[in-house]
């Protein structure tokens, strides 16, 4: 039987794809991708990516994404979860009802040396967010992220970014190859939010409990709020009053950030964070109200 006239037209790619990829195998990659599904993306990238893993903080495109792979293969990519200390209570109850509903395992992270609050804030003083921000997300986010890929031997990861989210992410791909060379597949990066609960309700994945209360993108307790009235941003609530931050630092440059953070150590850190509270270290904890 001949092949269909669709077959022909059809693009190859390497199985898997040889790295590093080259910026013309990027975009031929990518203007194919750009005209499937999200499942056929992810179908693409399970066929022909090797090192493929899904790291998630348990947002809502990212349980699509879970849901998805779970009816695709039944061997989906590993999860990573990049633990900062300081999610939410229902982030972690939601974490745990992710790995009962799919019988998944977690590759859990946290901040190098740092198994609790309690021994990060002895290492870097109480709301250390606040002194230093960046250097911050560096610690809590990127470091143990880069970690993880080091350590499993990751070339490739799902994410929950889309471009309706606007800001850095307005003009995203279905895929793209980031400073250190590590490939981001964007399966969702077309649906705009609308399309993400229309699937989250009809499959009946779970979702964080704060979301019924007000919240609209849900991070760390400090740096999360409820929406305002009338704020309809996709994002709202995340780092309130600073417009200038729309990215936690886990899609910025990775080696502009370790130079910033190294060039800073623990103890002159947590010299600073303490002078500028100028009171005796307290054990930072959520606010009750999103607990109840």
């Amino acid at each position: 039987m001949s092949p269909s006239s669709s077959d022909v037209s059809k693009p190859s790619f390497d199985k898997p794809l040889k790295l590093p990829l080259s910026q013309e195998e990027v975009d031929r990659i990518n203007a194919h991708l750009r005209n499937l599904t999200p499942e056929q993306i992810l179908e693409w990238a399970v066929e022909h990516v090797s090192g493929l893993f899904q790291t998630t903080a348990f947002g809502l495109t990212g349980l699509v994404a879970i849901d998805m792979l779970s009816k695709i293969t039944s061997n989906p990519p590993p999860l990573i979860f990049v633990d900062t200390l300081y999610h939410f209570p229902e982030t972690y109850e939601l974490v745990e009802d992710v790995k009962k509903r799919y019988n998944r395992d977690v590759h859990v992270y946290k901040p190098d040396g740092c198994a609790s609050v309690e021994d990060f804030e002895k290492k870097y003083g109480p709301k250390f967010w606040e002194a230093d921000e960046s250097t911050y997300d560096y610690v809590v986010k990127v470091e143990p992220a880069r970690r993880a890929y080091e350590e499993l031997g990751v070339k490739a990861v799902i994410t929950g970014r889309r471009a309706s989210q606007g800001a850095d992410r307005a003009n995203l791909q279905p895929l793209e190859v980031d400073s250190t060379g590590l490939i981001k597949l964007n399966p969702l990066f077309a649906w705009t939010f609308p399309f993400v609960q229309w699937y989250v309700d009809e499959n009946k994945v779970p979702r964080n409990k704060l979301l019924d209360q007000g919240y609209r993108s849900i991070g760390d307790w400090h740096s999360t709020a409820k929406s305002a009235d009338g704020d309809q941003g996709e994002r709202a609530g995340r780092w309130a009053g600073k417009a200038e931050k729309t990215e936690c630092g886990l899609h910025v440059d990775y080696f502009k950030m370790k130079a910033a953070a190294e060039a800073k150590g623990p103890a002159q850190l947590k010299e600073k964070t303490l002078a500028e509270q100028g009171s005796a270290p307290v054990v930072s904890t959520p606010p009750v109200e999103a607990s109840a």
